[in-house]
Protein backbone atom coordinates (compact mmCIF):
# COMPACT_ATOMS: atom_id res chain seq x y z
CA UNK A 1 0.00 0.00 0.00
CA UNK A 2 1.27 3.48 -0.87
CA UNK A 3 0.68 6.32 1.54
CA UNK A 4 0.12 9.88 0.33
CA UNK A 5 1.61 12.61 2.51
CA UNK A 6 1.26 16.22 1.36
CA UNK A 7 0.94 15.15 -2.29
CA UNK A 8 3.97 12.84 -2.14
CA UNK A 9 3.35 9.12 -2.51
CA UNK A 10 5.57 7.10 -0.20
CA UNK A 11 6.17 3.38 -0.42
CA UNK A 12 5.98 1.21 2.67
CA UNK A 13 9.14 -0.16 4.23
CA UNK A 14 8.25 -3.71 3.18
CA UNK A 15 8.22 -3.08 -0.57
CA UNK A 16 9.04 -6.17 -2.65
CA UNK A 17 12.40 -6.43 -4.39
CA UNK A 18 10.55 -6.45 -7.72
CA UNK A 19 8.81 -3.17 -6.90
CA UNK A 20 12.11 -1.67 -5.72
CA UNK A 21 13.70 -2.50 -9.09
CA UNK A 22 10.77 -1.04 -11.01
CA UNK A 23 10.88 2.16 -8.99
CA UNK A 24 14.68 2.38 -9.34
CA UNK A 25 14.49 2.15 -13.14
CA UNK A 26 11.92 4.93 -13.27
CA UNK A 27 14.00 7.07 -10.90
CA UNK A 28 17.05 6.50 -13.16
CA UNK A 29 15.37 8.15 -16.14
CA UNK A 30 13.43 10.90 -14.37
CA UNK A 31 16.33 13.43 -14.19
CA UNK A 32 16.76 13.25 -17.98
CA UNK A 33 13.02 13.65 -18.56
CA UNK A 34 12.84 16.55 -16.10
CA UNK A 35 15.73 18.30 -17.87
CA UNK A 36 13.55 18.34 -20.99
CA UNK A 37 10.46 19.52 -19.08
CA UNK A 38 8.80 16.11 -18.71
CA UNK A 39 8.38 13.41 -16.10
CA UNK A 40 7.27 9.82 -15.57
CA UNK A 41 5.60 8.48 -12.42
CA UNK A 42 4.70 4.96 -11.34
CA UNK A 43 0.92 4.60 -11.02
CA UNK A 44 0.35 0.89 -10.41
CA UNK A 45 1.90 -2.55 -10.78
CA UNK A 46 -0.57 -5.22 -11.88
CA UNK A 47 1.26 -8.46 -12.60
CA UNK A 48 3.39 -7.91 -15.68
CA UNK A 49 1.64 -4.60 -16.48
CA UNK A 50 3.33 -1.53 -15.08
CA UNK A 51 1.20 1.59 -15.40
CA UNK A 52 3.01 4.91 -15.58
CA UNK A 53 1.86 8.49 -16.04
CA UNK A 54 3.80 10.78 -18.34
CA UNK A 55 3.74 14.44 -17.39
CA UNK A 56 4.85 17.82 -18.71
CA UNK A 57 6.55 17.89 -22.09
CA UNK A 58 6.37 14.06 -22.31
CA UNK A 59 2.59 14.17 -22.81
CA UNK A 60 2.77 15.57 -26.35
CA UNK A 61 6.31 14.49 -27.26
CA UNK A 62 6.62 12.55 -30.51
CA UNK A 63 9.37 10.46 -28.90
CA UNK A 64 7.30 9.45 -25.85
CA UNK A 65 6.71 5.94 -27.23
CA UNK A 66 10.46 5.48 -27.78
CA UNK A 67 11.09 6.70 -24.22
CA UNK A 68 8.57 4.18 -22.85
CA UNK A 69 10.13 1.40 -24.92
CA UNK A 70 13.54 2.27 -23.48
CA UNK A 71 12.23 2.26 -19.91
CA UNK A 72 10.44 -1.04 -20.54
CA UNK A 73 13.60 -2.62 -22.01
CA UNK A 74 15.60 -1.50 -18.97
CA UNK A 75 13.00 -2.98 -16.61
CA UNK A 76 13.02 -6.29 -18.49
CA UNK A 77 16.83 -6.32 -18.30
CA UNK A 78 16.90 -5.57 -14.54
CA UNK A 79 13.96 -7.85 -13.59
CA UNK A 80 14.89 -10.77 -15.84
CA UNK A 81 11.23 -11.12 -16.86
CA UNK A 82 8.91 -9.61 -19.45
CA UNK A 83 6.88 -6.62 -18.32
CA UNK A 84 4.73 -4.23 -20.31
CA UNK A 85 4.87 -0.51 -19.61
CA UNK A 86 1.42 1.03 -20.06
CA UNK A 87 0.97 4.81 -20.16
CA UNK A 88 -2.18 5.99 -18.37
CA UNK A 89 -3.86 9.37 -17.94
CA UNK A 90 -4.78 10.90 -14.63
CA UNK A 91 -3.19 11.19 -11.24
CA UNK A 92 -1.24 8.34 -9.63
CA UNK A 93 -3.46 6.36 -7.28
CA UNK A 94 -2.58 4.60 -4.07
CA UNK A 95 -2.11 0.85 -4.39
CA UNK A 96 -3.79 -1.42 -1.86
Amino acid sequence: MLVETQGIVEAPAQMSERERIIRAVIEEVRPNLKRDGGDCELVEIDGNKIMVKLAGACIFCKLASATLEGIQARMIEKLGEFVRLVPVAGAPKARH
